[in-house]
């Protein structure tokens, strides 16, 4: 996504990104729910400093107007634009080191999983020839 807005449509898919990205970042979501940034203001914006509180209600009154075509042709694209940036800068970091450690906890579970696998192949393979 480019980081200026040149349209109607940029807004919508800044918004429905912002949105994914405080879903994931700061949960209140339901596996295979995607809420638009209404609600996802609604539910998780107090998290939000509120420097990037504002912005975000910028950005989804931005989606909300987008729907309108008279209202959205007067929108402030700069505006919308730099509440999009400000969001994105506040959340692509967070909950770096976490996810990190989910990777990995992920990795060790495969693993895991694989060698217990294997071991329960060989295992029956050793009482099937009569080896234990």
């Amino acid at each position: 996504m480019s980081r200026n807005a040149h349209s109607i449509d940029d807004v919508r898919e800044m918004s429905h990104e912002i949105a994914r990205l405080m879903a994931e970042r700061l949960g209140g979501i339901r596996r295979g729910e995607m809420p638009d940034m209404q609600v996802m203001l609604r539910r998780r914006g107090g998290s939000l400093p509120r420097k990037q509180r504002r912005a975000a209600r910028v950005l989804a009154e931005a989606e909300l107007h987008s729907a309108q075509p008279k209202i959205a042709r007067q929108m402030d694209l700069n505006a919308i634009s730099r509440a999009y940036n400000s969001l994105t800068d506040y959340l692509l970091p967070l909950g770096g080191m976490s996810r990190w450690r989910n990777r990995l906890l992920n990795f060790a579970a495969s693993v895991t999983l694989g060698l217990i696998v294997v071991a329960a192949v060989v295992i029956w393979l050793l009482v099937e020839r009569g080896y234990l």
